[in-house]
Parts: C-alpha cells; structure tokens; sequence
C-alpha cells in the first residue's frame, strides 16, 4: 500500500517567490516516489505532499529530503511551539479513494 508525507512550512514574507523556486529546481530522483507537489494553503502558507510506495522508500529518502529543505531553509518562519520551520507528517494509506 501506497505511503504520504505531508509537511507544512510557512514561508517569511518577501521570500515566496525564492521558495517556490527553489521547489522548482529540484531535479533530484527518489526511489520510491510516485509524485510530489508543493500546494499553497493561505497567506505564505504551504504544504508539501509526497506519495511513495512504501514507508520505507520515505524512510531512505529522509536525508535526501533534508538535503533539499537546507537550500531553502532560510526563507522559512518558524512553526512555534517546538516545531521548528517544518510539521512534518507521514503514514501509510489504510484507505484509497479513487
């Protein structure tokens, strides 16, 4: 069964059009990944939706991945209440619709 991870990041003003950029870029392959997408969810706000065969394909990619969050790292406002500049969340699929 098919596996997501989710993470939500909110971008600092004036910094937008480098994050989105910089999403644009990657060109990095990951074993496992069935697709990506960068989704804009309010003001500055984003989240991140990967889907993968398998947890462990996300496992094996994490430093891949946070290779990747470090080239933007910078344009990123904390989350607040310990989260850092990412909330990040993943799981396996227990129900496919459509």
């Amino acid at each position: 069964m098919s596996a997501f991870n989710i993470v939500r990041l909110k971008v600092k003003p004036g910094c937008e059009e480098r994050f989105i950029d910089e999403h644009r870029k990657v060109d990095e392959e990951f074993a496992g990944m069935k697709r990506a997408a960068l989704v804009k969810t309010g003001e500055r706000s984003y989240c991140f939706v990967g889907e993968w065969d398998s947890m462990d394909d996300i496992v094996a990619a994490r430093e891949q991945m946070v290779a990747i969050l470090d080239r933007f790292r910078d344009t990123l406002e904390d989350q607040g209440g310990d989260l850092g500049v990412t909330d990040p969340v993943s799981g396996e699929v227990v129900v496919d619709i459509k």
